[in-house]
């Protein structure tokens, strides 16, 4: 075999190496643009997914909000209208009744302290007061209400006292948060002494703390309780996350804090 066809060969062998790696090239870089098309479309519907679940939780807290709202109505409209006039009722009486008046003075008190509670009650449901309100007087009032309605010690502190501004929407959502966490304390924990701390500064943060008998968080998470699932989905709605701390016999500790820069 002559120099020259050794050559061509040669020759020939690289052709086809360098036409194997266009080829080999060619391929990755198809692999490659598929792979970033599948990432890039399962992006998109994981996109789609959270853009669903966060119009889905507006929808219910702007349900809540609006029913809450009526409940509201309801109460102030149509129960405290019902309260003054049996209260007119029994003044007239007291006045018909000069003598009787000893006898039905504790059911006057009583029909004022519950006129006041009902009014109490429909302010801290009204999302339209809370917007108007200063939050942390507000959450201030609602604790001295429950105060006056429970045997159960109750203290609030707010921390670090600075000017902070917050949305109409942060106003809602936290004090629908400290509201629920607050009732779930009374109603299930069997508490002795509820304690409310807020801190402003660097960031928001809300700890709501009680000595009652607390419950099994991972036991709870497994059942997807629709209360927890709630306060997570109400405080996500606002980019802030809540932290709950429990076992059985060691109280409750929920913390809510600010996850966006101020």
């Amino acid at each position: 075999m002559d120099l020259k066809t050794n050559k061509e060969i040669a020759f020939g062998i690289i052709i086809g190496l360098i036409l194997i790696s266009l080829i080999v090239l060619f391929c990755i870089l198809l692999i490659k643009l598929y792979i970033h098309k599948i990432k890039s479309y399962t992006q998109q519907l994981y996109q789609k997914d959270l853009d669903f679940q966060k119009d889905l939780t507006t929808t219910i807290i702007e349900t809540q909000e609006q029913v809450l709202e009526n409940i509201s109505k309801d109460l102030h409209d149509d129960t405290g209208q019902q309260l003054t006039v049996i209260n007119f009722q029994l003044e007239n009486l007291k006045l018909d009744s000069p003598e009787r008046q000893e006898d039905l003075a504790p059911l006057s008190d009583s029909i004022r302290k519950l006129s006041d509670s009902i009014r109490g009650i429909s302010h801290s449901l009204n999302n339209q007061l809370i917007m108007q309100q200063d939050l942390l007087k507000a959450m201030a009032t609602e604790m001295e209400r429950l105060q006056k309605n429970t045997k159960i010690a109750i203290s609030y502190e707010v921390q670090y006292h600075s000017k902070r501004a917050f949305s109409s929407e942060e106003k809602i959502i936290i004090y629908r948060i400290f509201q629920e966490c607050i009732n779930n304390a009374l109603k299930h924990a069997r508490a002795k002494n509820i304690a409310v701390t807020v801190k402003l500064h660097p960031c928001f943060e809300m700890v709501i703390s009680d000595n009652g008998q607390g419950f099994d968080t991972q036991a709870i998470q497994r059942k997807q309780s629709l209360g927890l699932t709630n306060l997570k989905a109400r405080a996500e709605s606002i980019q802030y996350s809540i932290i709950i701390v429990s076992a059985l016999g060691n109280g409750t500790i929920i913390t809510l804090s600010e996850t966006k820069k101020t």
